[in-house]
């Protein structure tokens, strides 16, 4: 082979395999469901003395993972910073029952989106999911309530609540015949935990569809 046949030939070469990195790895349109392919991120915050909202926290957590590429992060209210709240494309916000109402706590929280986090006039929390849980000792003493005001300052900042594992979201009867968390409520737990990060893929596919029609 001559010197000037061999580096024509290699010339060849080079452009097909170009070529063919090309169509295989980017330069043509993303296929649609792609978007899916991108992690997002869930954030599982509540208070807790005795531990049994912790543990349905846990059960959310695993059920939040069992969804391809959702990084989910659990802490206490009381720990969580603005960076924490931010970046996270979905919030799952969980209390006991005190007086049919969220706890103090999870209200102080709260209140820090404003006072000490800044969401408004921004609404840095829009669109981003949001769902709740609570936990508490009798069957009726205001579980459901105590979920709906943490949906209420939820919508209040035009965030998409979903519920899962019940009516308005997971929840457990701690005391009575069946004390702490049993079966049955750690897998509502793990139901809504599945459920949001289900949501949550759909819809950041959805604005990452949009953005990329706003620059394409």
């Amino acid at each position: 082979m001559t010197t000037v046949f061999r580096s024509s030939f290699i010339l060849l070469v080079s452009a097909i395999l170009c070529l063919t990195s090309s169509l295989a790895f980017g330069d043509t349109e993303a296929a649609p469901g792609d978007e899916s392919t991108d992690h997002f991120k869930v954030l599982i915050t509540y208070h807790s003395l005795t531990g049994n909202t912790a543990k349905m926290a846990q059960g959310i957590a695993e059920g939040a993972r069992s969804i391809d590429n959702a990084v989910v992060v659990v802490k206490p209210v009381a720990t969580v910073t603005a960076d924490d709240l931010f970046s996270s494309d979905a919030l799952i916000v969980g209390s006991p029952v005190y007086w049919s109402n969220m706890a103090g706590e999870v209200k102080t929280f709260f209140d820090n989106w404003q006072f000490k986090f800044g969401v408004y006039p921004e609404f840095k929390m829009r669109n981003k999911v949001g769902a709740a849980f609570s936990t508490g000792g009798g069957v009726s003493n205001g579980k459901e309530l105590t979920m709906l005001t943490i949906l209420a300052a939820m919508l209040g900042n035009q965030m998409i609540v979903v519920s899962g594992g019940g009516a308005f979201g997971a929840s457990a009867t701690t005391e009575g015949e069946r004390p702490g968390i049993d079966e049955r409520e750690y897998a509502e737990a793990q139901a809504l935990g599945q459920r949001v990060a289900e949501v949550t893929t759909l819809v950041k596919a959805g604005q990452l569809r949009q953005a990329r029609k706003a620059n394409p």
